[in-house]
C-alpha cells in the first residue's frame, strides 16, 4: 500500500496557492529518492552528445533549435520501462536535466559563432568550446539565486509550457514504453526521409515558384517569389510551435517578401543600381561587377529586408527587458538576501536545498577569471580591452538572466537572439571607442556575444529543469551540480559539429561552391550577427535607417498587441523556412479537430510525439549525412536532383509525409 504509482501531480500543481497553502511535490521532502547513479549520469551524458549534434545541425541548416527536454524525457522513461525498473522518477529527472543542456548550449553557440566563418575569420575549436562552456557556466550560477523566486514564489503564476509537458511525461511513467515506441518509429521515418534527400538527392529539399517558367517571370517582373522547405524536421517543428505563432512568424516573412521587396523592386527603373549598392555599403564582388543583380528578390531581401528584420529583433529584445524591470528587481532582492546569508535557523528541506551561495560565488569568480584569461590570451592580447570585454559580459549576462528565465516561464521561447544583437552592437561601439576594430575587433565582439548568448540561453533553459524538479520533488542541489557536466559535454560536441559542418557545407556561397555545393548553411541568426558587426568594426556603412524602420515597426505592432519577437524573427528568416512552420501548424490544427475534447487531447499528445520524432530523427540523420560528406563520399544523384522529376517527386513525398502525420496522430486512444 505504501508504493503507489506516481502517475499524477497534486491538484494544486498548476494553480496559485491559497494563503497558507503549501505545495507538496510527487517525491516529498521526507523521502530519499534515488537520483544520481552511474546509469542516470551516463545516459544523461549520451543524450547531451546526441541531441547537441542534432540541434546544432538543425540550427545551422534552418535556423531553428528545438528543445530536447521532451524527447529526452520520453526516451528516459521508455528505457526505464523496457529495463523493468521501478521508481525511476528521480533518475529520469537527472537524465533529462543533463541531456537538456544540449539545446540551450547549441542555441548560444550557433546564434553567434558561425559568424566568424561567415566573415572569413579563423575560428579555432578552443574558441568555440570555451565560449560555450564559460557562457553556460555563467548562466547556471547567475540563475541559481533566482530559483526560489521563479519556481516557488511565483508558483501558479507562470505557465511554464515546456516544463509542464516534460513533467507530465516523466510522472506518467506507466505510459512511457508505448510513447517511446511512437517516438522511435517517427524518428526512423523522419530521419530516413531527410537522409534520402540530403545524401542521395532523391527529391528536392525545397520547393520554389522559380522552378517553373511562370514563377521566373513573376520574380523578374514583380520581384515576387515563394519557397517552401520540405524537411520532416521543420514540419515537426511547425507542429510543436502551433498554428498561432507559425502564422505570426510567417506574417513577418510575408511583409518582407510580398510587400517590402516588391515595393523596392518596383523602383528599379528609378534607382541607380550602382548608387544603391554604394549607399547600402555592399562589398559583394558579384554585385559590384553586375550592379543590376541587386534588384533580384533574393538580394533585395538580403540587403533591404533582412536589416529591417534585425532592427525588429533588437527592438523586441529591448521591449522584453523593459517589461521585465519589476521582475528583475524582485528577483535581485531575493538573491541579495540569499547572498547576504539571511536564512532561518532551521535547515532547508531536501527539496529546497540549492548549492551553497558561497560555492556559487566561488564558481562565479572562477568562471570570470577563466573568461578573463581566455579573452586575454586567446582573443584580445590587451589587458585594457580584456577588462572592458569582461565587464560587458558580466553586466549584460547578470542583468538579462531573469529576462531570459521569464520568457521561458511565460511563453516557452527565449529571445536570446534579440538580446545578443543588442550585446553585439553595444560591445562593438565600446570596443571601437577604446581602439579595437577591424578583424580583431570582429573576433572579439563575436566571442563576447557567444559567451553572453550562451549564458542567457542556459539561464532560460535551466529554469525549465528547476521547475520540473520543483514539481516532482528532485533535490535542486543535485540538478545544479550535474548541469555543469551536461554543459561541458554539450559545449565540446557543438564545437566539433560546427567545425565539421563548416568544412563540409560552408557558411558562405563562396565556401559552399568551393566544397561542391550550391547552397551554404543558412545559419540565419549568425548571418544577422555578421551583418550587424561588420560595418561597425570595419568603418563601413551601417544601415541605421533600415534598423530604425524595423524597430519602429515592431514598436507599433507591440502597441496593438502583436507578439513582437515572433514577427521580427519572421522578417529576418527566409520565407522558405517559415512557410513550412505554417504547414506544421495546420497539421496540428487538423489533428486537434475533434468533437470529443479527450480524444482531441490524446491526438495532440500523439502528434507531439511524432513531431518530436521527426525533429530528432531528421536532425540526427542530417548529422550522419554531413559526416558522410565530410569523409569525401559522394552519393548524390546530381543530374536527377536537378530535374523536374525530382521536383514532382518531392511534392508527392511531402504530401505523403503530411498525410501520414495526420493519420497516425488521429489513431490515438483515450486513456481510461
Amino acid at each position: 500500500m505504501q508504493e503507489q504509482p506516481k502517475t499524477s501531480l497534486p491538484e494544486n500543481a498548476y494553480r496559485e496557492l491559497a494563503k497558507g497553502e503549501e505545495y507538496q511535490p510527487v517525491m516529498g521532502p521526507q523521502e530519499s529518492p534515488v537520483e544520481v547513479t552511474p546509469y542516470s549520469v551516463t545516459l544523461g551524458i549520451l543524450m547531451a552528445v546526441l541531441f547537441s549534434a542534432a540541434a546544432a545541425y538543425l540550427g545551422l541548416k534552418v535556423g531553428q533549435v528545438f528543445e530536447a527536454a521532451i524527447p529526452i524525457a520520453i526516451i528516459a522513461v521508455g528505457l526505464g520501462q523496457m529495463r523493468g525498473k521501478k521508481n525511476m522518477l528521480g533518475q529520469n529527472v537527472i537524465i533529462q536535466s543533463i541531456g537538456a543542456s544540449s539545446g540551450v548550449i547549441v542555441a548560444g553557440a550557433i546564434f553567434t559563432l558561425p559568424a566568424l566563418y561567415i566573415l572569413g575569420l579563423d575560428a579555432q575549436f578552443y574558441q568555440v568550446f570555451l565560449s560555450s562552456l564559460l557562457g553556460g557556466v555563467l548562466g547556471i550560477v547567475l540563475l541559481i539565486p533566482f530559483r526560489k523566486y521563479f519556481v516557488k514564489e511565483m508558483h501558479g503564476k507562470y505557465p511554464f509550457p515546456e516544463a509542464t509537458a516534460t513533467t507530465e511525461v516523466l510522472v506518467s511513467g506507466e505510459k512511457g514504453g508505448s510513447e517511446a515506441k511512437i517516438l522511435v518509429a517517427a524518428g526512423l521515418i523522419g530521419g530516413l526521409y531527410d537522409f534520402v534527400v540530403s545524401t542521395f538527392g532523391a527529391w528536392v529539399s525545397s520547393l520554389s515558384t522559380s522552378m517553373w517558367g511562370w514563377g521566373k517571370a513573376l520574380a523578374a517582373n514583380f520581384k515576387l517569389t515563394f519557397g517552401l522547405n520540405t524537411s520532416a524536421a521543420v514540419l515537426g517543428l511547425g507542429y510543436i510551435i502551433g498554428l498561432k505563432y507559425a502564422l505570426i512568424i510567417a506574417a513577418g516573412s510575408a511583409l518582407v517578401w510580398f510587400f517590402i521587396v516588391p515595393l523596392v523592386g518596383s523602383l528599379e527603373g528609378a534607382l541607380n543600381a550602382s548608387e544603391t549598392i554604394a549607399l547600402l555599403g555592399i562589398t559583394d564582388a558579384k554585385l559590384l561587377a553586375e550592379p543590376s543583380l541587386i534588384f533580384t528578390p533574393e538580394n533585395l531581401y538580403t540587403y533591404i529586408g533582412r536589416p529591417i528584420g534585425i532592427g525588429g529583433i533588437a527592438m523586441a529584445g529591448l521591449i522584453g527587458i523593459v517589461r521585465q524591470a519589476g521582475i528583475i528587481k524582485s528577483a535581485l532582492s531575493l538573491a541579495k538576501n540569499e547572498f547576504g546569508g539571511k536564512k532561518t535557523a532551521t535547515s532547508e528541506p531536501r527539496t529546497g536545498q540549492d548549492i551553497r551561495m558561497k560555492t556559487i560565488l566561488s564558481v562565479l569568480i572562477a568562471a570570470l577569471v577563466a573568461t578573463l584569461v581566455f579573452f586575454q590570451f586567446g582573443v584580445l592580447h590587451n589587458w585594457t580591452q580584456t577588462i572592458v570585454a569582461l565587464a560587458i559580459v558580466f553586466v549584460i549576462a547578470f542583468l538579462f538572466t531573469t529576462v531570459a528565465a521569464n520568457a521561458i516561464a511565460i511563453v516557452g521561447s527565449n529571445p536570446v537572439s534579440g538580446m545578443t544583437l543588442m550585446t553585439l552592437i553595444l560591445s562593438s561601439l565600446v570596443l571601437v571607442s577604446i581602439g579595437l576594430e577591424g578583424k580583431s575587433g570582429m573576433v572579439a565582439a563575436l566571442v563576447i556575444g557567444g559567451v553572453v548568448c550562451t549564458a542567457l540561453s542556459m539561464a532560460g533553459g535551466f529554469i525549465t529543469d528547476l521547475k520540473i524538479g520543483y514539481w516532482l520533488g528532485t533535490t535542486p542541489r543535485k540538478q545544479q551540480t550535474w548541469k555543469f557536466v551536461g554543459t561541458f559535454v554539450s559545449a565540446a560536441t557543438v564545437a566539433g559539429v560546427m567545425i565539421i559542418m563548416n568544412e563540409t557545407y560552408g557558411f558562405t556561397a563562396e565556401a559552399a561552391q568551393a566544397l561542391g555545393h550550391n547552397e551554404p548553411l543558412i545559419a540565419p541568426q549568425a548571418n544577422a550577427m555578421a551583418a550587424v558587426i561588420q560595418p561597425l568594426m570595419m568603418d563601413g556603412v551601417t544601415p541605421w535607417l533600415l534598423y530604425g524602420i524595423g524597430a519602429g515597426l515592431i514598436l507599433v505592432l507591440t502597441l496593438i498587441g502583436v507578439p513582437a519577437l515572433p514577427f521580427a524573427l519572421g522578417m529576418f528568416i527566409p520565407m522558405s523556412l517559415n512557410a513550412p512552420l505554417v504547414v506544421g501548424g495546420l497539421v496540428s490544427w487538423a489533428v486537434n479537430r475533434h468533437k470529443n475534447p479527450a480524444q482531441a487531447k490524446a491526438n495532440n499528445n500523439r502528434g507531439t510525439l511524432i513531431a518530436s520524432g521527426f525533429i530528432a530523427g531528421g536532425a540526427l540523420m542530417g548529422v550522419v549525412s554531413a559526416i558522410i560528406a565530410f569523409t569525401g563520399a559522394d552519393w548524390m544523384l546530381t543530374e536527377w536532383s536537378k530535374s523536374m522529376g525530382a521536383v514532382y517527386l518531392g511534392i508527392v513525398a511531402y504530401v505523403a509525409l503530411i498525410a501520414y502525420f495526420i493519420w497516425h496522430s488521429r489513431r490515438a486512444k483515450i486513456e481510461e
